[in-house]
Protein backbone atom coordinates (compact mmCIF):
# COMPACT_ATOMS: atom_id res chain seq x y z
CA UNK A 1 0.00 0.00 0.00
CA UNK A 2 1.24 3.72 -1.01
CA UNK A 3 1.64 6.12 1.23
CA UNK A 4 -0.90 8.03 -0.62
CA UNK A 5 -3.44 5.48 -0.58
CA UNK A 6 -2.59 4.88 3.21
CA UNK A 7 -3.59 8.42 3.73
CA UNK A 8 -6.65 8.83 1.99
CA UNK A 9 -7.77 5.62 3.91
CA UNK A 10 -7.14 6.93 7.21
CA UNK A 11 -8.90 10.03 5.82
CA UNK A 12 -11.96 8.31 4.92
CA UNK A 13 -11.85 6.69 8.76
CA UNK A 14 -11.44 10.80 9.75
CA UNK A 15 -14.69 11.13 7.55
CA UNK A 16 -16.78 8.48 9.03
CA UNK A 17 -16.07 9.44 12.67
CA UNK A 18 -16.78 13.17 11.26
CA UNK A 19 -19.99 12.35 10.29
CA UNK A 20 -21.09 10.60 13.14
CA UNK A 21 -20.25 13.50 15.44
CA UNK A 22 -21.73 15.76 13.24
CA UNK A 23 -25.20 14.07 14.00
CA UNK A 24 -24.25 13.67 17.80
CA UNK A 25 -23.35 17.32 17.94
CA UNK A 26 -26.73 18.59 16.55
CA UNK A 27 -29.48 20.03 18.51
CA UNK A 28 -32.14 17.40 17.54
CA UNK A 29 -30.23 14.27 16.70
CA UNK A 30 -33.54 13.25 14.87
CA UNK A 31 -33.23 16.72 12.83
CA UNK A 32 -29.56 15.78 11.85
CA UNK A 33 -30.35 12.69 11.06
CA UNK A 34 -33.06 13.34 9.07
CA UNK A 35 -30.88 16.05 6.91
CA UNK A 36 -28.53 13.79 6.18
CA UNK A 37 -30.51 11.43 4.53
CA UNK A 38 -32.66 13.57 2.39
CA UNK A 39 -29.05 15.36 1.32
CA UNK A 40 -27.71 11.87 0.71
CA UNK A 41 -31.12 11.29 -1.36
CA UNK A 42 -30.59 14.01 -3.76
CA UNK A 43 -27.27 13.29 -3.96
CA UNK A 44 -27.97 9.75 -4.70
CA UNK A 45 -30.74 11.03 -7.39
CA UNK A 46 -28.30 13.21 -9.21
CA UNK A 47 -26.02 10.19 -9.50
CA UNK A 48 -28.43 7.88 -10.28
CA UNK A 49 -29.96 10.08 -13.43
CA UNK A 50 -26.83 9.48 -15.35
CA UNK A 51 -26.61 5.68 -14.89
CA UNK A 52 -28.80 2.63 -16.59
CA UNK A 53 -32.37 1.60 -14.42
CA UNK A 54 -31.72 -1.18 -12.43
CA UNK A 55 -32.49 -4.99 -13.28
CA UNK A 56 -35.27 -5.97 -12.08
CA UNK A 57 -33.91 -8.64 -9.27
CA UNK A 58 -31.72 -5.95 -7.81
CA UNK A 59 -34.66 -4.12 -6.62
CA UNK A 60 -35.69 -7.08 -4.29
CA UNK A 61 -31.59 -6.07 -3.03
CA UNK A 62 -32.52 -2.44 -2.86
CA UNK A 63 -35.68 -2.63 -0.78
CA UNK A 64 -33.83 -4.53 1.62
CA UNK A 65 -31.25 -2.72 1.65
CA UNK A 66 -32.97 0.87 2.17
CA UNK A 67 -35.04 -0.67 4.66
CA UNK A 68 -32.07 -2.01 6.40
CA UNK A 69 -30.48 1.64 5.90
CA UNK A 70 -33.72 3.44 7.58
CA UNK A 71 -33.66 1.85 11.18
CA UNK A 72 -29.75 1.67 11.16
CA UNK A 73 -30.37 5.75 10.82
CA UNK A 74 -33.23 5.77 13.33
CA UNK A 75 -31.41 3.51 16.17
CA UNK A 76 -28.14 5.40 15.78
CA UNK A 77 -29.95 8.71 15.88
CA UNK A 78 -31.70 7.91 19.37
CA UNK A 79 -28.65 5.88 20.81
CA UNK A 80 -26.71 9.41 20.43
CA UNK A 81 -29.25 11.31 22.56
CA UNK A 82 -28.98 8.28 25.21
CA UNK A 83 -25.16 8.38 25.32
CA UNK A 84 -21.93 9.74 24.15
CA UNK A 85 -19.93 9.38 20.67
CA UNK A 86 -17.29 7.95 22.36
CA UNK A 87 -19.57 5.33 24.09
CA UNK A 88 -22.05 4.63 21.29
CA UNK A 89 -19.72 4.47 18.20
CA UNK A 90 -17.46 1.65 19.29
CA UNK A 91 -20.35 -0.59 20.14
CA UNK A 92 -22.31 0.29 16.83
CA UNK A 93 -19.32 0.41 14.99
CA UNK A 94 -17.55 -3.05 16.35
CA UNK A 95 -20.27 -5.12 17.61
CA UNK A 96 -21.48 -5.15 13.31
CA UNK A 97 -18.97 -6.83 11.56
CA UNK A 98 -18.72 -9.52 14.53
CA UNK A 99 -22.04 -9.94 13.79
CA UNK A 100 -21.73 -10.38 9.78
CA UNK A 101 -19.09 -12.90 10.63
CA UNK A 102 -20.52 -15.13 12.47
CA UNK A 103 -23.58 -14.93 10.33
CA UNK A 104 -21.23 -15.82 7.71
CA UNK A 105 -19.65 -18.76 9.03
CA UNK A 106 -23.09 -20.16 10.32
CA UNK A 107 -24.81 -19.96 6.46
CA UNK A 108 -21.24 -21.00 5.40
CA UNK A 109 -20.75 -17.79 3.08
CA UNK A 110 -16.92 -17.63 4.51
CA UNK A 111 -14.42 -20.01 6.34
CA UNK A 112 -13.08 -18.82 9.27
CA UNK A 113 -9.23 -19.07 10.08
CA UNK A 114 -8.36 -19.82 13.55
CA UNK A 115 -6.90 -16.30 14.25
CA UNK A 116 -10.07 -15.07 13.08
CA UNK A 117 -11.71 -16.77 15.91
CA UNK A 118 -9.30 -14.89 18.23
CA UNK A 119 -10.14 -11.69 16.77
CA UNK A 120 -13.90 -12.14 16.87
CA UNK A 121 -13.31 -12.94 20.89
CA UNK A 122 -11.12 -10.06 21.27
CA UNK A 123 -13.40 -8.05 19.81
CA UNK A 124 -16.66 -8.97 21.41
CA UNK A 125 -14.54 -9.03 24.71
CA UNK A 126 -14.30 -4.96 24.08
CA UNK A 127 -17.76 -4.24 22.98
CA UNK A 128 -18.84 -5.70 25.99
CA UNK A 129 -16.08 -4.07 28.47
CA UNK A 130 -17.35 -0.93 26.42
CA UNK A 131 -21.16 -1.70 27.03
CA UNK A 132 -20.63 -2.83 30.70
CA UNK A 133 -18.95 0.51 31.14
CA UNK A 134 -22.40 2.90 30.80
CA UNK A 135 -23.75 0.75 33.48
CA UNK A 136 -20.72 0.86 35.85
CA UNK A 137 -20.46 5.42 35.21
CA UNK A 138 -24.54 5.31 35.37
CA UNK A 139 -25.06 6.67 32.07
CA UNK A 140 -28.35 6.29 30.19
CA UNK A 141 -28.97 2.01 30.03
CA UNK A 142 -31.08 3.00 26.87
CA UNK A 143 -27.92 3.80 24.85
CA UNK A 144 -26.85 0.42 25.17
CA UNK A 145 -29.39 -1.83 23.09
CA UNK A 146 -29.83 0.84 20.55
CA UNK A 147 -25.98 1.18 19.73
CA UNK A 148 -26.51 -2.80 19.32
CA UNK A 149 -29.80 -2.18 17.52
CA UNK A 150 -27.78 0.24 15.07
CA UNK A 151 -25.09 -2.78 14.82
CA UNK A 152 -27.41 -5.17 13.69
CA UNK A 153 -29.15 -3.29 10.94
CA UNK A 154 -25.09 -2.34 10.03
CA UNK A 155 -24.83 -6.48 9.81
CA UNK A 156 -27.60 -6.77 7.20
CA UNK A 157 -27.13 -4.03 4.83
CA UNK A 158 -23.22 -5.00 4.50
CA UNK A 159 -24.46 -9.03 3.77
CA UNK A 160 -27.11 -7.57 1.28
CA UNK A 161 -25.40 -4.94 -0.02
CA UNK A 162 -22.38 -7.25 -0.63
CA UNK A 163 -24.73 -9.59 -2.82
CA UNK A 164 -26.81 -6.80 -3.95
CA UNK A 165 -24.14 -4.92 -5.14
CA UNK A 166 -22.74 -8.17 -7.44
CA UNK A 167 -26.35 -8.72 -8.76
CA UNK A 168 -26.25 -4.90 -10.30
CA UNK A 169 -22.84 -5.07 -11.65
CA UNK A 170 -22.37 -1.52 -11.15
CA UNK A 171 -21.70 -0.24 -7.61
CA UNK A 172 -22.10 3.21 -8.57
CA UNK A 173 -25.56 2.79 -9.61
CA UNK A 174 -26.71 0.40 -6.85
CA UNK A 175 -25.28 3.18 -3.81
CA UNK A 176 -27.03 6.02 -5.74
CA UNK A 177 -30.72 4.40 -5.98
CA UNK A 178 -29.61 3.03 -2.22
CA UNK A 179 -29.67 6.70 -0.81
CA UNK A 180 -32.68 7.35 -2.70
CA UNK A 181 -34.64 4.60 -1.33
CA UNK A 182 -32.94 5.22 1.90
CA UNK A 183 -34.99 9.19 1.99
CA UNK A 184 -38.11 8.02 0.58
CA UNK A 185 -38.08 5.37 3.55
CA UNK A 186 -36.77 7.57 6.28
CA UNK A 187 -38.88 10.94 5.31
CA UNK A 188 -42.60 9.17 6.91
CA UNK A 189 -40.90 7.32 9.06
CA UNK A 190 -39.08 10.55 10.70
CA UNK A 191 -42.50 12.22 10.02
CA UNK A 192 -44.81 9.87 12.36
CA UNK A 193 -41.87 9.50 15.05
CA UNK A 194 -41.65 13.38 15.34
CA UNK A 195 -43.78 15.27 13.44
CA UNK A 196 -42.78 18.08 11.39
CA UNK A 197 -40.48 19.26 13.96
CA UNK A 198 -38.10 16.72 12.76
CA UNK A 199 -37.68 18.88 9.44
CA UNK A 200 -34.78 21.30 9.25
CA UNK A 201 -35.35 24.99 8.25
CA UNK A 202 -32.56 27.20 9.76
CA UNK A 203 -29.35 27.21 7.41
CA UNK A 204 -27.50 25.71 10.01
CA UNK A 205 -29.67 22.80 10.46
CA UNK A 206 -28.86 22.40 6.04
CA UNK A 207 -25.22 23.10 6.41
CA UNK A 208 -24.57 20.40 9.53
CA UNK A 209 -26.64 17.75 7.51
CA UNK A 210 -25.15 18.47 3.98
CA UNK A 211 -21.39 18.42 5.76
CA UNK A 212 -22.27 15.28 7.38
CA UNK A 213 -23.61 13.65 3.84
CA UNK A 214 -20.61 14.54 2.16
CA UNK A 215 -18.52 13.54 4.77
CA UNK A 216 -20.29 9.93 4.75
CA UNK A 217 -20.39 9.82 0.65
CA UNK A 218 -16.85 10.93 0.64
CA UNK A 219 -15.74 8.33 3.11
CA UNK A 220 -17.46 5.63 1.37
CA UNK A 221 -15.68 6.54 -2.17
CA UNK A 222 -12.22 7.03 -1.38
CA UNK A 223 -12.43 3.43 0.80
CA UNK A 224 -14.12 1.94 -2.83
CA UNK A 225 -11.40 3.90 -4.86
CA UNK A 226 -8.81 2.60 -2.17
CA UNK A 227 -9.57 -1.05 -2.57
CA UNK A 228 -8.87 -1.00 -6.11
CA UNK A 229 -5.41 0.42 -5.60
CA UNK A 230 -4.31 -2.04 -2.48
CA UNK A 231 -5.61 -5.47 -0.99
CA UNK A 232 -9.02 -5.48 0.15
CA UNK A 233 -8.17 -7.00 3.45
CA UNK A 234 -5.78 -4.18 4.60
CA UNK A 235 -7.99 -0.97 3.32
CA UNK A 236 -10.60 -2.84 5.51
CA UNK A 237 -8.62 -2.97 8.71
CA UNK A 238 -6.85 0.31 8.46
CA UNK A 239 -10.69 2.20 8.00
CA UNK A 240 -11.34 0.65 11.68
CA UNK A 241 -8.58 3.65 13.01
CA UNK A 242 -12.38 5.32 12.84
CA UNK A 243 -13.20 4.00 16.33
CA UNK A 244 -9.88 6.00 17.81
CA UNK A 245 -10.76 9.01 16.10
CA UNK A 246 -14.51 8.93 17.18
CA UNK A 247 -13.35 8.39 20.57
CA UNK A 248 -10.65 11.08 20.50
CA UNK A 249 -13.54 13.50 18.79
CA UNK A 250 -15.79 12.51 21.94
CA UNK A 251 -13.23 13.13 24.54
CA UNK A 252 -11.74 16.40 23.27
CA UNK A 253 -14.93 18.13 21.33
CA UNK A 254 -17.53 17.00 23.58
CA UNK A 255 -15.69 16.29 26.95
CA UNK A 256 -17.03 12.85 26.89
CA UNK A 257 -15.80 11.03 30.01
CA UNK A 258 -12.55 8.78 29.16
CA UNK A 259 -10.97 6.47 31.70
CA UNK A 260 -8.75 3.51 31.56
CA UNK A 261 -11.40 0.67 30.64
CA UNK A 262 -12.95 2.67 27.67
CA UNK A 263 -9.76 3.67 26.15
CA UNK A 264 -8.82 0.00 26.73
CA UNK A 265 -11.86 -1.25 25.32
CA UNK A 266 -11.50 1.30 22.13
CA UNK A 267 -8.23 -0.44 21.44
CA UNK A 268 -9.37 -3.72 21.94
CA UNK A 269 -12.38 -3.64 19.28
CA UNK A 270 -10.09 -2.13 17.30
CA UNK A 271 -7.76 -4.61 17.62
CA UNK A 272 -9.88 -7.81 17.20
CA UNK A 273 -11.43 -5.81 14.10
CA UNK A 274 -8.09 -5.82 12.38
CA UNK A 275 -7.51 -9.40 13.44
CA UNK A 276 -10.94 -10.36 11.58
CA UNK A 277 -10.71 -8.42 8.47
CA UNK A 278 -6.92 -9.35 7.50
Amino acid sequence: MSVFVFGSVVLAAFLHAAWNALIKGARSKANGALTLVLVQGVMGALIASTQPWPAGEVWLWLLGSGLFHTFYILFLGRAYEQGDLSRVYPIARGAAPMIVTLISAAVLLDRIAPFEYFGIFVLGLGVAIMAQGAFRNNESRRLVPLAFGSALMTAGYSLVDGLGARAAGDPTQYVAWLFVLNALFYLPISLWMGGRAVLPRSRGEWGRGTAAAAASYGAYAIAVWAMTEAPIALVAALRESSILFAVLIGWLLFRDRMDAPKALAAGMIVFGMVLTRI
